[in-house]
C-alpha cells in the first residue's frame, strides 16, 4: 500500500499526515506537490487540512479544480481509498466526490477544540477495524465545517449507511451541545456510495500519538491504520 499526501498551495496539515503514515505507522508514503501528482503511482490518497488558495471564493473550491483532483477522481472510480480531512473534506465536496455542502460554523466562530466522535459504520476501509458505536476523541479546527444537505439527500445518507462519524457527548449521544458547528444530524464525516472515499472535519492526524492527546490515547491513528494495513 503506497499512499500519497497531496500538498496544495495553502495546505497546513500535510506534514502532520505524512509524519503519521511514514514515521508512526511505517507505511510507504510520499508527500507530493499537487502539480506533480500522478494517481497511477499510488494505492491511496490523503487530502490534508489547511486553507488551500486562501479559501477564496469558498473553502476548497479552487483546489477542487486542480489537475491533481482529476487523478483523485480516477482513483476513486477504481475503488482506491481516498480520505479528505477538514479542507480535504471541503475539496471532496466541491469536486462532487461527496454529496452536500460545508458552510460557515453556526455562530460564525473559528472552532478549535477536542470533540467526541461516534463511529457509525465499520463498512469503510478507514473504519473497518473499529467497532460500530466506538467513541473516538479527536480535535477539530475549522471555520466552515457545518455539514448541510437537502432532506432527501440526508435521508439517502442514512439509508445507505454513508454517515461515518457523528459528534456525540460523553454518553455517546448526538446532542446539540456536543455538535461544535451546527452540522445537520451531528454529521462529522461521510463516505461515498462505494465506501472508499471518506471526508471528515476532525483532524485524526492530531490525535495519533498519546503525547498529543489530553486523553492519552491514539484514537485518530485507528482511522489511518485501518486502510494502510493492506
Amino acid at each position: 500500500m503506497k499512499t500519497a499526501v497531496i500538498q496544495f498551495p495553502g495546505s497546513t496539515c500535510e506534514l502532520d499526515a505524512f509524519y503519521v503514515l511514514k514515521d508512526v505507522l511505517r507505511a510507504e508514503t510520499d508527500l507530493v506537490w499537487h502539480r506533480d501528482f500522478d494517481g497511477t503511482n499510488y494505492d491511496a490518497v490523503i487530502l490534508p487540512g489547511g486553507f488551500t488558495y486562501g479559501d477564496y471564493l469558498r473553502a476548497g473550491i479552487i483546489a477542487a479544480h486542480s489537475p491533481a483532483m482529476k487523478h483523485v477522481k480516477d482513483m476513486a472510480r477504481e475503488g482506491k481509498p481516498i480520505i479528505g480531512i477538514c479542507n480535504g473534506f471541503q475539496m471532496l465536496i466541491e469536486s462532487e466526490l461527496l454529496p452536500g455542502a460545508l458552510l460557515g460554523n453556526q455562530g460564525r466562530a473559528f472552532i478549535c477544540k477536542w470533540v467526541k466522535l461516534r463511529v457509525e459504520t465499520s463498512n469503510t476501509p478507514f473504519t473497518r477495524t473499529i467497532r460500530q458505536g466506538t467513541i473516538l476523541n479527536v480535535p477539530v479546527a475549522h471555520a466552515e465545517g457545518r455539514y448541510v444537505n437537502e432532506l432527501k439527500g440526508l435521508s439517502e445518507l442514512r439509508e445507505n449507511d454513508q454517515i461515518a462519524l457523528r459528534y456525540v457527548d460523553e454518553n455517546g449521544d448526538p446532542t446539540q451541545e456536543a455538535n461544535p458547528n451546527g452540522s445537520m444530524d451531528s454529521i462529522a464525516g461521510i463516505c461515498n456510495l462505494d465506501r472508499n472515499v471518506l471526508g471528515l472535519m476532525p483532524h485524526p492526524e492530531r490525535a495519533s500519538e498519546k503525547i498529543l492527546s489530553p486523553f492519552s490515547n491514539e484514537d485518530g491513528l485507528r482511522l489511518f491504520a485501518a486502510f494502510v494495513q493492506d
